[in-house]
């Protein structure tokens, strides 16, 4: 008999109305695999249960006769069910300190976890996430915040009109909004004060895709790092936004003088690297952070620099950073805390090292809210229920209660598995270590 498969609600915050399986897929599933799927009833889900229950799925608030449990977000502690095989992002795999007793219970209660971030090809590419969303959804909070700083300021300009990205009623919406606004700056122009407006994108990734993809509908202009200088001279600044996107080559120099950059030695050993960022940032109006970050890595911008950016005599350009990788104090230092979709902003005070409400102030405005492709959770739950589907047979089928040399998962889906009945995977070896390290203290 296939193994019961079952969707949580997701009860991280109310901002999460994700689901990993539309009711479309549910009836595909049935229809087309015999596969039966259950559904905890949700108020928030953006999809109403009377879908799935129509899809023919079976609405539970018991999930105790459920073998594997989909979800989006974290399992609450209380919540994590003894021998069941999980999937959802863990957010686990970096040592995350906040998640760290939620992986303790998992191992206790002999349970199973599937990391979707984890789930890779053979050149360790993801095969499911939210990425494009999240740049999507990054660059109209982005935006919208913009346009709050330069009212503030006392500047009219054409992105006061946008509005945060769970405003709009669908992504449809969005991009529709955005082609209008783009068509003011096209025909009216940016104000002379902020000429020419730079916005900066840091990596190249699905996330930098969606971003790129969002911005490209007002009329860009892409420009090269190095050509950064000499916009000023330019004589068509006032009718374009200019977009200049980064890798890693443009933002991170050897430490050994003479050396040149290699991508390869970079991601092998990047403490012999360091960021040479901050050369760019006097001349962004706007930076949109898409970049992986690890501990390990140099970070882009650090506190200091911004600090000083800050203490001259003239205000910087530099209005707004979209931090959408949100990493705490990570690439981007300045990134002190996690912000939600209805107050998705603070001013850093690079003085005082701590966050102001709002747009109001000394110092960048910071959008780092951590959960940005809930923001348009219909298009972002329809893509990736698309790209799980592919994997759904293979786990109905797989024999979670036998050993582990004998289960027949796809490699993407081994990739991905931390822990199997509580024990952790030989990948996942290392994760053991900041567990007993966490017990330790």
């Amino acid at each position: 008999m296939p193994n019961k498969i079952c969707i949580r609600k997701e009860t991280k915050n109310r901002w999460e109305r994700r689901t990993p399986l539309t009711p479309d897929n549910v009836l595909r599933l049935r229809n087309d695999q015999d596969i039966s799927v259950a559904v905890e009833p949700s108020d928030l889900r953006v999809f109403p249960d009377e879908e799935y229950s129509d899809a023919g799925a079976e609405l539970t608030h018991d999930l105790s006769g459920c073998d594997i449990i989909l979800g989006i977000k974290e399992v609450p502690i209380h919540d994590i069910l003894e021998g069941k095989t999980y999937l959802f992002f863990s957010h686990t795999i970096k040592g995350q300190k906040h998640n760290m007793r939620m992986l303790e219970k998992l191992v206790e209660r002999k349970c199973t976890l599937i990391d979707y971030e984890r789930i890779t090809d053979e050149r360790n590419r993801r095969l499911i996430f939210f990425g494009w969303h999240a740049g999507a959804a990054g660059v109209i909070d982005t935006l919208w915040a913009a346009g709050r700083r330069l009212e503030w300021e006392g500047v009219r300009n054409p992105f006061s009109s946008i509005m945060t990205a769970h405003e709009y009623s669908d992504l449809q919406g969005a991009r529709e909004h955005m082609a209008q606004v783009g068509r003011l700056i096209a025909t009216y122009g940016i104000p002379y004060s902020v000429r020419p407006f730079v916005v900066g994108i840091t990596g190249t990734g699905n996330v930098s895709r969606g971003a790129q993809e969002m911005l490209d509908l007002l009329p860009v202009v892409n420009v090269k790092p190095e050509e950064l200088p000499l916009l000023k001279k330019r004589k068509d600044t006032g009718n374009v936004i200019y977009k200049v996107v980064f890798e890693e080559k443009d933002m991170y120099s050897p430490v050994e003088k003479g050396a040149a950059f290699d991508l390869q030695d970079y991601y092998d050993h990047p403490q012999g690297y360091m960021s040479r960022f901050i050369d760019y940032v006097p001349y962004m109006s706007a930076i949109i952070n898409c970049v992986y970050w690890d501990p390990k890595y140099p970070r882009l911008l650090t506190k200091t620099q911004v600090k000083d950016l800050y203490s001259g005599h003239m205000s910087p350009k530099l209005r707004v950073i979209g931090d959408i990788s949100c990493d705490i104090e990570g690439s981007m230092e300045v990134t002190i805390k996690p912000t939600i979709p209805d107050s998705p902003v603070f001013i850093y005070d690079p003085w005082e090292d701590k966050d102001i409400p709002g747009w109001k102030g000394t110092g960048p405005v910071v959008m780092a809210v951590e959960n940005l492709p809930a923001e348009i959770p219909l298009e972002a739950s329809e893509y990736f229920g698309g790209k799980l589907m592919e994997f759904i047979p293979f786990l109905a089928n797989a024999a979670f209660d036998g050993e582990l040399k004998d289960l027949k998962l796809p490699k993407p889906l081994m990739n991905a598995l931390i822990l199997f009945k509580g024990d952790f995977t030989e990948s996942y070896r290392y994760m053991e270590d900041l567990l007993n390290r966490r017990n330790d203290r």
